[in-house]
């Protein structure tokens, strides 16, 4: 008895159980609070970093409205009138000269826009009649931005921009390079994800519509 309480002694001294078999060794506890720790570190940084970034704000140049009647194939243009009548997306715009029809786009569908008789300054491209609005200024002042301004929505160029780590955009340089390409009258129209759209005169005195890179390369998309 007491020679196999010995062998039972040596066998766990040993590391073995009493038949000879290796001993199991305990499994390390996993370090969860430490793991739950590492993670939520940065991702509570990631959230201040992004409650603190700003999107990048190009806003379109502000024009001076002309009468419904006057209005001329332009990529940047604006008129003041009332609400005459509304057809979903769009209405149209009448003041003592005319009337004219505005497309609203996704801005106002459902026709709740604007209400009839309502006082409005409408900004955008006029081309074939129909003036493509991109931003809406009531009588009070307020101005109401109808097409995004920047990135297509859902991209990464988007995702940056709306957390202030897309590309700076010095708009007074930029049309400042369009005046001294011999270009006047310029005007910011919209912009996309590298690129204002930037509507002026050339040198005959035709409107163009201009691709302006924010490396400084101009180009002509189009004439009026």
């Amino acid at each position: 008895m007491r020679a196999n309480e010995a062998k039972a002694n040596e066998a766990k001294t040993a590391g073995t159980d009493p038949v000879g078999s290796p001993k199991a060794a305990p499994h390390p506890r996993p370090r969860r609070g430490l793991l739950v720790g590492a993670v939520a570190v940065p991702l509570a940084l990631g959230a201040v970093g992004l409650s603190l970034a700003q999107p990048a704000q190009t806003p379109l140049t502000p024009l001076a409205p002309v009468a419904v009647s006057a209005l001329a194939p332009s990529g940047a243009i604006a008129a003041k009138g009332e609400v005459a009548e509304i057809f979903g997306n769009k209405f149209v715009l009448q003041d003592g000269t005319g009337r004219a029809l505005i497309e609203t786009g996704r801005a106002g569908e459902g026709g709740t826009l604007v209400t009839k008789g309502e006082s409005v300054t409408v900004q955008g491209r006029f081309e074939n009649g129909v003036l493509h609005a991109s931003a809406l200024t009531r009588a009070d002042g307020r101005v109401e931005a109808l097409r995004p301004i920047g990135p297509p929505p859902g991209g990464l160029d988007w995702a940056k921009d709306k957390v202030g780590l897309g590309p700076s955009v010095d708009v007074q340089a930029l049309t400042g390079a369009v005046t001294a390409a011999g270009y006047t009258d310029v005007r910011v129209a919209g912009r996309g994800p590298r690129h204002l759209d930037v509507a002026a005169k050339g040198q005959d005195g035709k409107e163009r519509m201009l691709h302006v890179g924010f490396d400084g390369q101009i180009r002509e998309k189009r004439v009026f």
